[in-house]
């Protein structure tokens, strides 16, 4: 599946939605947010919060429409201040370049474990689907919590995995939106997730096997 170097790793092509506005400020770096389009194949969006620190992005104008190509890692958060998801998605921008004319891309390759039990249900068309939480490690000690569904028949195989497996996996990061009833009302919300193009469950034998390639 190549990258098997990294266990996160997502490369993107789109356009900036707004400008980048101040986020927060860690080990002495400003970070900022943009909204980030990308287009599929099918003609729908998915629109990704992109963040990147004032040095990566300082020589780099980033203004609505602007295309834009980044390269970065997929990061989690949980959400603690009560309104919103709980579990925040965006993209860590390593590296960030001009679009131009190049059409759009959405690329992630994860590597990590299970860290709840794979439920596989069937949407009301019919389609097979198994959703999964996969934890994977940063290099300093924390994870990232990555919410990925899995359709047909990779479904039914990865539906019978177990907590604690390893898998690597190969696919899109998608925003979709749904609605929540919230005191009678209904809610337009937006979730975040990797649509799973590949996936395979490996041992810790065969990864140190890859990482010497």
């Amino acid at each position: 599946m190549g990258k098997e170097r990294k266990t996160n790793w997502a490369e993107m092509m789109g356009e900036a939605v707004r400008e980048a506005t101040f986020s927060h400020s860690y080990g002495g770096e400003d970070y900022f947010v943009f909204p980030f389009r990308c287009r599929r194949l099918s003609g729908a969006e998915d629109i990704i919060n992109a963040i990147a620190s004032r040095n990566t992005i300082e020589n780099f104008d980033i203004k609505p429409g602007r295309r834009i190509g980044v390269n970065g890692e997929i990061r989690s958060y949980n959400n603690r201040s009560g309104t919103g998801s709980k579990l925040v998605i965006t993209v860590h921008v390593n590296e960030a370049f001009s679009g131009d004319h190049s059409e759009d891309y959405n690329r992630v390759m994860l590597m990590g474990n299970l860290c709840r039990k794979p439920v596989y249900r069937r949407t009301p068309m019919g389609r097979e689907i198994t959703d999964l939480l996969l934890a994977v490690n940063r290099s300093y000690g924390k994870a990232d919590y990555l919410p990925c569904i899995v359709w047909g028949g990779m479904a039914r195989r990865a539906a019978t995995w177990e907590v604690g497996d390893r898998v690597r996996l190969r696919g899109r990061l998608q925003s979709r939106t749904y609605i929540k009833i919230q005191n009678q009302e209904a809610v337009e919300k937006v979730a975040f997730e990797v649509s799973v193009m590949e996936i395979e469950r490996v041992s810790r034998e065969e990864e140190r096997w890859k990482s010497m390639g």
